[in-house]
């Protein structure tokens, strides 16, 4: 996105992802701008960069939701010389101004823009046989407010949709680059509830009421037209509230609009673990097995997200929770440990708790955790009331090796048909559990290393099942 946002005076940007390979230092020459995005989990490893680009003569600028909360810290510890805090879509054509006048500031206050001003990203940039699928933003802002969260206050509780028009020309393009399979990349594909609309007009609040309906209506003109105005072979997926289980309308034209799966925040399953997260607008118990249900009759397939180590949590949760996510029909499931992440209410109480905590690991506190050199940091950071961290973690990666073993793979196969697509579904699922489990929760760095390598090499057979030969330009 920022690389469609340089102008064509500077030259073609070159990007590198150092998911797939890392960065060539003797690449960098002095004079070079070089735009660093990082979030809190690869926070450490940005900064070196930053200080390794500073060391060649660049111009170091970071970006990204941790850079925007922590702005001083780039500049100490990532050599920046300086912080996009916000939205970059618009504020990077004036920082490579400032380079080129040697003028930048320490900070720039980039804010929230309009969605009218969101670019569409610059993928013919990228090598189009490493990566099994695209990216597209339709909406920014998620109106909830989940204590785990930092989306709804770094991207705002306002929705930010973009217009039809833009994001059925960027998956048109996406498809003639040979992408079949796009990741509808929203903060929340679901803005709004049947809840919300009740409660507005309960309220009396015409005016809210209308927006409502408004943004309601965007999202129903978009999944008309992905049903008909984009290749018949593209598959989306995207995330979304549970509460959409309420709407069929809504799961009706997520369907049609061929948008086959969502990653759906389950969280808890207990009514107190949802009060623990403010995410008490979910179900619990049966009702929730229920309402999971609704999204694949409904033809949408549900890889559903669950937290362990919640305060309420118990040792009985943990097969509570993996009962629920077998019996509601999860194609997918992923397993988190409770983890304090900057810009969140979690991170504010657990800072505020641990302020007189004398702990630290490689010279740093544990409230900056992201800090700790990978091997060294801790699984669990938040003393639990009846568990140790060793238990949680433990317990947690059981429930990962249950539910993506291979005889409940099998049984979850049923959700596709034909023999070669029950092979490619164990094959994804055996690459997922791999990816996440072993790498989110591995003990060592041993067999953090084994398991990316055992990633790597499951991922290429997978990336030829969401891909499709390029089409031709119109033009």
């Amino acid at each position: 996105m920022l690389a469609a946002a340089t102008p064509a005076s500077f030259g073609n940007p070159v990007i590198v992802d150092e998911t797939l390979d890392q960065l060539d230092v003797a690449s960098i020459s002095a004079g070079d701008v070089v735009g660093i995005g990082i979030h809190t989990g690869n926070a450490l490893r940005g900064y070196e960069i930053g200080r390794l680009a500073r060391q060649r003569g660049a111009f170091v600028v970071f970006g990204g939701v941790h850079a925007t909360l922590f702005p001083d810290e780039a500049h100490e510890l990532g050599g920046a010389h300086a912080v996009v805090k916000g939205d970059g879509d618009t504020a990077w054509t004036g920082v490579l101004e400032d380079c080129k006048n040697h003028s930048l500031k320490r900070v720039y206050a980039a804010g929230r823009i309009e969605a009218s001003a969101f670019q569409s990203a610059r993928w013919d940039l990228l090598p189009r046989n490493r990566y099994m699928w695209a990216s597209v933003q339709t909406v920014r802002g998620c109106p909830k407010h989940c204590s785990f969260c930092s989306v709804w206050r770094t991207d705002g509780q306002r929705p930010r949709i973009r217009s039809t028009e833009m994001v059925v020309h960027e998956l048109q393009h996406l498809r003639r680059l040979g992408f079949r399979f796009v990741l509808l990349a929203d903060d929340n594909f679901y803005p709004v509830s049947l809840t919300d609309l009740k409660l507005a007009s309960r309220q009396g609040n015409t005016q809210r009421v209308e927006e409502l309906k408004a943004i309601r209506a965007e999202r129903f003109q978009l999944m008309e037209r992905l049903a008909t105005d984009v290749s018949s072979d593209m598959v989306f997926f995207t995330q979304i509230t549970m509460e959409a289980a309420e709407d069929p309308a809504f799961l009706e034209a997520m369907s049609r609009a061929k948008i086959k799966g969502a990653l759906v925040g389950v969280e808890a399953v207990t009514p107190q673990g949802l009060k623990d997260i403010y995410k008490d607008f979910n179900a619990a118990g049966d009702e929730l097995v229920n309402r999971l249900r609704q999204f694949p009759q409904h033809g949408v397939k549900v890889l559903g997200s669950f937290i362990f180590g919640l305060p309420s949590d118990l040792p009985e949760t943990f097969e509570a929770t993996l009962s629920v996510a077998q019996k509601a029909d999860l194609a997918f499931a992923q397993f988190v440990m409770l983890m304090p992440f900057p810009g969140t209410v979690d991170f504010e109480r657990w800072e505020k708790a641990m302020q007189h905590d004398p702990t630290r690991i490689a010279g740093f506190p544990l409230t900056r955790h992201w800090l700790i050199p990978r091997e060294l940091r801790p699984k669990v950071f938040s003393p639990h009331p009846v568990m140790s961290g060793e238990e949680i973690r433990q317990r947690t990666q059981h429930v990962w090796d249950k539910f993506y073993s291979f005889g409940s793979i099998w049984r979850r196969a049923h959700c596709v048909t034909s023999l070669k697509s029950r092979l490619a579904f164990l094959l994804i699922s055996k690459l997922y559990r791999q990816m996440y489990a072993n790498t989110g929760i591995a003990i060592d760095s041993a067999r953090l290393s084994r398991s990316v390598r055992w990633a790597r090499w499951m991922a290429k057979p997978c990336r030829m099942l969401f891909s499709a030969r390029p089409l031709p330009d119109p033009r």
